[in-house]
């Protein structure tokens, strides 16, 4: 919709009343980035992508957080992140926010910023998928136990034959 998206038809999409879209706006938690209202009569007219941000906000309210908390991720998120705010990947354990900033980085977005690291598990199996292929690595125990079999074998005809031989 290139014009828009009203308030009845945001408060469907999302999934909230037009009392907390309403209130959402006037506080400043999301405004409509197309029109604000201008007074008496006038319609707010949100983008896509601040529909995005109003489904996050509800799920971050689904997951526990407070407005207050919600308030400041979306302001950390509008003021840090580069781009397209709907590639920022949220993550929320009910107490804090954080941003993923790529496979390695965690912000806490609560906490004036701070970093934190990850280890994608799947990253690391990748860069090690080519050891598997080429075979390197610690034999099995079956293995292993064979090799130890042999070899003491082997020591002892070696010692046996010595002995006979007069060694």
């Amino acid at each position: 919709m290139a014009d828009g998206y009203r308030g009845p038809q945001v408060c469907k999409y999302i999934g909230i009343t037009y009392r907390q879209l309403d209130y959402w706006a006037r506080t400043g938690l999301l405004t409509p980035s197309i029109q604000g209202a201008s007074g008496s009569g006038s319609q707010r007219l949100y983008s896509f992508q601040d529909l995005v941000l109003l489904r996050t906000i509800k799920s971050l309210i689904e997951a526990g957080m407070s407005l207050q908390r919600i308030r400041e991720a979306i302001k950390y998120v509008r003021d840090n992140i580069d781009g397209d705010l709907t590639d920022a990947i949220l993550v929320s354990n009910g107490e804090t926010i954080m941003v993923v900033r790529d496979d390695r980085e965690l912000i806490d977005v609560l906490k004036g910023g701070q970093i934190a690291f990850t280890v994608a598990l799947g990253s690391v199996r990748d860069d090690l998928a080519d050891l598997e292929h080429e075979g390197a690595g610690v034999k099995s125990l079956e293995d292993v136990s064979g090799d130890r079999e042999s070899s003491h074998s082997g020591q002892g005809e070696d010692e046996s034959r010595k002995k006979a031989v007069g060694g």
